[in-house]
């Protein structure tokens, strides 16, 4: 690591007259362990390491990076920028170290577990798997862990430092009966460390995965049409990421590709819904001390009992709005420059009784698994797939469906929800846009949606 002189010198040679400038060093460590046809396929560990260098003037961003962390690679980059901003910039600069706290702490850090037991996971896990049923003709198993150290240095002076451990677990298995082939897919995974087995053995990961499979492959073909559905905790908030956050992101509210662009302070759901994105979450997977621009992580509310109250914000976009920065300001590593992105997004818990919402439904679908789909962030017209669905009928969930899809507008399906569940269920990925992936999590209570187009099987 430099000097905080030799950061200084090159914060202000490469801001010139420009309004900021900022260093962005990362430092990451991996492993990944697959587990596949009852051996291992691969082990890779691997260091990345480098530095960006980013100026802004006015609504312009000027970016460079280096996997070269030395002071006079550092410099020639600065040099160049300090030949497009030629002016009477600051001589001097005044550098605070300013602590954030980090909410999820590690109990185990998975670089002092010895790689025997990480491989024993995946062993164990496969097994299980494969003896949930003599259909299962296919298991892939997956460890992953990251450390991530980042330290973030600006024009304003603030020197910002981060921590992140990232374990994760997932299997994924295929059942056939000769004719159909069905997968089932499941994953934790969270800013923690080996102790995330504790809570979830690898062997119930397997077990999920595998009955998955299996009810895709014993379901019944699901019938399509228009149906009251219970949305339960169990899908997690995919449909609140995909089809209402991301509409949310002010980049996209700025170039006009959201439907939500001008509502601030306008009825966009149901006053039962409460929509927030909150990167302050212990141990959740989008949780961090702070954003990739040195913001501290923070809890933001979208959306309060149906009105429109924020957008998702980087320091550019909140310069843009006039507003202050949200601490969503991510990128994928050094090489990107930080854009608006979600963390932890989720509908917030309401007053009914999970059990109470299906009974109330004489006809309709249950969906208790949500998988991946299309969404047009425009307009927030959706589809997606549906890993785990039943059929209600007087209130009870019966026979298993397969391949159902819900068919739909994000806006309108917030809008007509009108029971919310007093519980709540979250779901973890990587989140894509514009080239760069992000770790999140999502979450919602069980809701229920009037009416809905279910896609299926027509007879």
């Amino acid at each position: 690591m430099l000097t905080h002189d030799q950061i200084r010198e090159l914060l202000l040679l490469a801001k010139g007259d420009a309004d900021f400038s900022e260093l962005y060093f990362e430092d990451t460590v991996s492993l990944t362990i697959k587990f596949e046809s009852g051996r291992i396929e691969e082990i890779t560990g691997g260091i990345d390491k480098g530095v960006s260098l980013r100026v802004v003037k006015g609504d312009r961003e000027y970016f460079s990076y280096t996997t070269t962390i030395d002071f006079e690679r550092l410099r020639s980059m600065a040099e160049t920028f300090s030949k497009l901003f030629i002016g009477t910039g600051p001589k001097e600069l005044s550098i605070k170290d300013i602590d954030y706290k980090n909410p999820s702490k590690v109990k185990i850090p998975p670089v002092s577990v010895p790689l025997e037991d990480k491989i024993e996971l995946v062993k164990r896990a496969d097994m299980v798997a494969r003896e949930y049923a003599p259909e299962i003709v296919q298991v892939t198993t997956l460890y992953l862990d990251t450390k991530k150290t980042i330290d973030i240095y600006n024009s304003y002076g603030e020197h910002t430092h981060d921590d992140r451990t990232y374990t994760s677990f997932l299997v994924q298995t295929v059942a056939t009966d000769g004719k159909d082939v069905q997968t089932g897919y499941e994953v934790i995974s969270g800013t923690v460390g080996f102790e995330l087995f504790e809570k979830t053995p690898p062997e119930e990961v397997a077990k999920r995965s595998a009955r998955l499979a299996m009810t895709q492959l014993r379901g019944e073909p699901a019938p399509a049409g228009t149906y009251q559905v219970v949305l339960s905790s169990s899908a997690g908030g995919t449909m609140v990421h995909e089809a209402c956050g991301h509409g949310l992101e002010a980049d996209l509210v700025e170039k006009g590709g959201s439907v939500y662009k001008d509502k601030i302070g306008q009825k966009v759901a149901s006053e039962l819904i409460t929509v927030v994105d909150d990167g302050t979450l212990p141990g959740k997977r989008g949780t961090s001390g702070i954003d990739d621009e040195g913001i501290p992580s923070q809890k933001v509310v979208l959306i309060e009992n149906g009105i429109l109250k924020g957008y998702l914000h980087s320091r550019k976009t909140a310069r843009r709005f006039g507003v202050s920065p949200t601490g969503n300001g991510r990128r994928e590593n050094f090489r990107h420059l930080p854009i608006p992105r979600m963390r932890n997004t989720l509908v917030l818990p309401g007053k009914d009784d999970p059990d109470k919402i299906i009974k109330s439904v004489k006809k309709g679908i249950l969906i208790k698994k949500m998988g991946g789909g299309q969404v047009d962030i425009t307009s927030g017209d959706f589809i997606f797939n549906c890993p785990e669905a039943y059929l209600i009928k007087d209130g009870v969930p019966t026979k298993a469906l397969r391949g159902a899809t819900l068919i739909g507008n994000g806006p309108k399906v917030l809008e007509s929800i009108d029971m919310v569940g007093n519980d709540l269920g979250f779901a973890v990925g990587t989140c894509g846009k514009d080239g760069q992936g992000v770790p999140v999590s999502d979450a919602q209570p069980t809701v229920r949606i009037p009416q809905i187009v279910v896609g299926g099987i027509v007879k």
